[in-house]
């Protein structure tokens, strides 16, 4: 594989982060990778690792001469993050992230971009429930699925290249629009966060089931729901906030579809429960066809090295 980008800045150096630097250097498409983190501890780690070939001490820094920046911390930093590495972009480069929500990200990010640089917002469907720049592996890519949301007018070589980047990476990649691509991840993602948080919190209030009890005799479906709930606390609350109508939308709907279940256990409509659970058994065997999870799941995610 050929160098994409002469310079790829990674800000931020957590989960993805870390994973794009690997995968980069497994497909040698990146010249040179700088990174920045806000944490000292996290740059630390990041060079001890040799995580990128330089790690830098700000943001700007880390752009400076980049043809490609990444932003890869929690939405509601973008902003600030963006206004620091705007005067030292160059024209011709491109700038992207990973954020789960494309409407906010747009919105905080491209005032502080400068004409001749391109903004092309990105979201790769990958993670675990580890954090930091220890936690990447090259893999984490692989044959999932990375939404690219071009703005309207951007620079289609731009595009192109920056699916190529990704491609290369070991993603599948499709185009979206910002407000389709929210609706959908509100869906597939936002509120099964926020139900798997609900559930552990439920579990944890209830004071008739004691701590040791949820611990020693989780079943697999507990088990995925705490895996998913010890995801990164700070990252979730900027999604939520910052994608609450699609969010608030789903969780409407999935209250309603709540509802009807309870009153068909309360009436003991059996027929009922049996049509929709083989509804929607028919969205997991979906998910395994497609190649996105297997038919046994390994439901701890334990990375196979």
């Amino acid at each position: 594989m050929s160098v994409i980008y002469q310079q790829v800045a990674l800000i931020g150096l957590g989960l993805i982060a870390s994973s794009m630097a690997h995968a980069m250097r497994r497909a040698g498409v990146a010249g040179e990778i700088t990174g920045y983190a806000r944490s000292p501890e996290t740059r630390a780690t990041a060079r001890e690792i040799g995580l990128c070939d330089r790690v830098c001490e700000s943001a700007a820094e880390a752009a400076t001469g980049a043809d490609l920046v990444v932003l890869c911390v929690p939405v509601g930093a973008m902003g600030e993050v963006a206004a620091e590495i705007g005067p030292v972009l160059e024209p011709g480069a491109t700038v992207s992230d990973v954020g789960s929500v494309k409407r906010a990200v747009i919105e905080a990010v491209a005032p502080h971009l400068p004409e001749g640089v391109h903004f092309v917002p990105a979201h790769p469907l990958a993670g675990t429930e580890h954090s930091g720049p220890r936690a990447g592996f090259a893999e984490l890519f692989d044959n999932r699925w990375c939404l690219i949301v071009p703005q309207p007018g951007s620079d289609r070589a731009a595009i192109a290249r920056l699916e190529a980047f990704w491609q290369a990476l070991g993603a599948n990649t499709e185009e979206m629009e910002a407000e389709h691509h929210d609706l959908v991840l509100a869906v597939t993602s936002h509120a099964p966060h926020l139900i798997a948080y609900t559930m552990v919190g439920v579990a944890d209030d209830l004071g008739r089931v004691t701590d040791s009890e949820v611990i020693k005799y989780s079943a697999a479906g507990f088990r995925d729901f705490t895996r998913i709930a010890a995801s990164d606390p700070t990252m979730w609350r900027d999604v939520f906030l910052n994608n609450k109508e699609a969010t608030l939308e789903i969780l409407g709907r999935f209250t309603e579809e709540l509802f009807a279940l309870q009153r068909a256990i309360r009436t003991g409509d059996g027929d009922h429960l049996h049509a929709y659970f083989t509804r929607t058994r028919a969205i997991r065997r979906g998910i395994i066809e497609a190649g996105q999870d297997v038919d046994a799941p390994d439901f701890g995610r334990i990375r196979k090295g």
